[in-house]
């Protein structure tokens, strides 16, 4: 399976999803136009991943903002890694946050009480 890069842009986050270690990174802003058009091209590499994913697997979330719509994307492609641990699969979820981003921890929170997999929320001290 090949690795999915995606550059982040002013409106889209890097998508860095590496199956061969496991590690899928999604960090930036995610406010594209068409947040449902955007993250189906991802929807489906995942739904391949869970298929047949690496012995660990670890979803790392560092978002500086995302918009309604994106929030939405966001909890499927959570739901779809999800998948992982029902099957028994070896699933973590990371979720970094700037120290004074209430709104980010709060959704990492949200997310984690809808997903119930193993959810890390990390916070990122100010330099």
């Amino acid at each position: 399976m090949e690795k999915l890069y995606i550059d982040a842009k002013n409106n889209i986050p890097l998508i860095d999803f590496d199956p061969s270690s496991g590690i899928m990174l999604l960090k930036g802003r995610s406010t594209p136009e068409n947040s449902v058009e955007f993250y189906d091209p991802i929807n489906k590499w995942v739904l391949d991943y869970i298929q047949s994913p690496s012995n660990e697997t670890i979803v790392k979330i560092q978002f500086e903002y995302f918009n309604t719509s994106s929030s939405k994307c966001i909890l499927d492609l959570l739901k779809k890694f999800a998948d992982i641990h029902k099957k028994g699969g070896n699933l973590k979820i990371e979720w970094y946050y700037e120290e004074d981003d209430e709104d980010m921890k709060e959704a990492a929170e949200d997310y984690s009480d809808i997903v119930k997999v193993p959810f890390e929320i990390i916070e990122i001290p100010e330099e």
